[in-house]
């Protein structure tokens, strides 16, 4: 049995036009090859879980083909295809776009290849076995909740002024993110306690392709100029860290950051080092945490029960329709980070040293 694992993850940044790879197959694992297609290494978290996973499957005995496409999805496709054609045991495919792998993994199908979609869901194919991801509604609950506190909203506070950020339209996470932040979020929108100068406020209005952090400056260097040249904005809802640091520079550009002007509340995804640095600095305040050492063991203990014919351990049986199949998931939990926890959360558990945040 040939085994691929794919991954459709959450908030990753936009990336180059050519393919990557991180050295090929491993040394020879007793145990077969596994292929593992990751979608960038613009986003520090993709190059996290790939070396997480590569790590993880050689201490089990297998040989680890991981390559990064570069949000290129003709890459990925060709990526995959060549484990196919290499014979790998099991792939793991971190998919640029969800709804693109269709023909690939019907390729993958005929060679007896399982799939396992790793923090993006996989659509529009029945070839998909399992679903490792973290609770993907609930990182956009969290990041609503942290403005919702911060800007004292449950204690009746307000107006104030937000503008709303959410993810690629290709990744179906970004969905599970943006409605979760606005099943917080909206109550207050409605009520008129958050008011959205741009009026724009939803997904199709506010959604940022690939991730990229300069398309979300570009955005929010627009909307700074037409909505608040005599007015300010108080808190934003960043879906992914790489973003974020774009807002912040946006904001920076016009005089944010300072005592007179000081810087929205401002969410965040994925614990990146330099957004880490940035909530240590008092620019970005929050961000939410997402172990992929965690996700990284989920997915490998999913391939080895596949490759043994046994059914994986799952939490989620409902969640995941990917539009033919619901696709059984075992959700991790996140955990929201600001100045006040981010030792306790990050270094105390190895994630970062102090060294590194310095």
């Amino acid at each position: 049995m040939v085994f691929m694992l794919a991954a459709c993850g959450g908030g990753n940044a936009g990336g180059g036009s050519t393919g990557g790879t991180d050295g090929g197959a491993g040394g020879e694992g007793n145990k077969g090859s596994v292929g593992v297609s990751m979608p960038t290494k613009s986003s520090e978290r993709w190059v996290n879980d790939g070396a997480n996973m590569k790590k993880e499957f050689e201490a089990l005995g297998y040989s680890v083909d991981l390559q990064y496409a570069e949000d290129v999805i003709e890459n990925q496709v060709a990526q995959i295809e060549n484990m196919i054609t290499k014979g790998v045991e099991v792939l793991v495919i971190a998919a640029i776009d969800g709804e693109s792998l269709t023909d690939v993994l019907q390729k993958a199908a005929d060679q007896d290849i399982k799939v396992i979609a790793y923090d993006r869901l996989i659509k529009n194919s029945e070839h998909v076995s399992y679903y490792a991801t973290f609770d993907n509604f609930k990182v956009g609950v969290l990041q609503a909740s942290y403005l919702e506190e911060k800007l004292g909203l449950k204690e009746g506070k307000g107006p104030f002024n937000i503008e709303l950020f959410a993810g690629s339209p290709d990744d179906n996470n970004a969905y599970f993110f943006f409605d979760g932040a606005m099943s917080v979020l909206k109550p207050y929108i409605d009520s008129g306690k958050l008011v959205v100068k741009s009026g724009q406020t939803q997904m199709e209005q506010v959604a940022t392709l690939r991730w990229d952090g300069a398309t979300a400056q570009a955005r929010m260097d627009n909307l700074l100029s037409a909505n608040y040249a005599s007015d300010t904005v108080h808190a934003v809802l960043s879906p992914y860290d790489g973003i974020s640091i774009g807002i912040i520079s946006s904001l920076k550009g016009v005089g944010y950051g300072t005592a007179d002007k000081p810087m929205p509340v401002i969410s965040g995804q994925d614990a990146e080092l330099a957004s880490v640095k940035s909530i240590i600095a008092g620019e970005q305040t929050s961000t939410v945490f997402k172990d992929t050492r965690e996700l990284a063991k989920v997915a490998v203990n999913m391939a080895e029960a596949v490759l043994q014919g046994k059914e994986a351990e799952v939490n989620d049986t409902e969640t995941y329709d990917n539009g033919v199949k619901v696709v059984p998931s075992f959700l991790l939990e996140p955990v929201s980070v600001d100045k006040d926890n981010y030792k306790e959360v990050l270094v105390d558990s190895g994630y970062y040293t102090e060294k590194e945040l310095n």
